[in-house]
């Protein structure tokens, strides 16, 4: 935050220990943001434009594939997509209706229902996957070196690190054994 800024809203506060960004930090910071919204509309368009789905339903395909019997409880889908239990639930309905996705009764928790990835559903994934990793390769790794990429990966497991998630096991495993509830 700039420093015209920060003493503005500083005067405001009284007493506060904040340890505002720096002008590089925060030049940092709103690059990154950028970044990441721009990046995640442009694989949002692309999905949409190619596979007439969006981004967030690519995700819970992509999750569901990659797990046993590509089938887990909602609450664990909630918790690997960072979804709310009725935004996925929604999600998940609307992957039903296009044969995508089935829901089944939990035998020993009548609480609980499984999301499964059907055949029908790992083909839309399969068929989507190419242009996806086109657009990621496009818009993040084309534009870096060698080098940059394990200095991203590097920066990626350290903020994973700050998260109170290993940033060494597969991204499903990292937000399950995070304890943190779905955003």
């Amino acid at each position: 935050m700039n420093a015209q800024v920060s003493a503005r809203i500083l005067g405001h506060v009284n007493g506060d220990e904040t340890r505002w960004l720096e002008d590089e930090e925060q030049e940092v910071w709103l690059a990154y943001v950028a970044a990441t919204s721009l990046l995640e509309g442009a694989l949002d368009r692309q999905l949409q434009r190619d596979a007439e789905m969006p981004h967030a339903y690519y995700q819970i395909l992509a999750m569901l594939s990659e797990v046993p019997e590509r089938t887990l409880r909602m609450s664990e889908l909630a918790a690997i997509t960072q979804s709310s239990q009725s935004r996925l639930s929604h999600a998940v309905a609307r992957l039903e209706r296009k044969g995508w996705v089935r829901r089944k009764p939990c035998p020993d928790d009548r609480r609980s229902t499984f999301a499964q990835l059907t055949e029908e559903g790992f083909e839309a994934l399969a068929d989507a996957a190419p242009g996806h990793v086109h657009t990621v390769r496009r818009h993040l790794f084309d534009r870096l070196t060698p080098e940059q990429v394990g200095q991203l990966g590097e920066i990626c497991r350290a903020v994973l690190g700050g998260l109170g998630v290993d940033g060494s096991v597969s991204l499903a495993d990292a937000l399950t054994r995070s304890g943190r509830p779905p955003a």
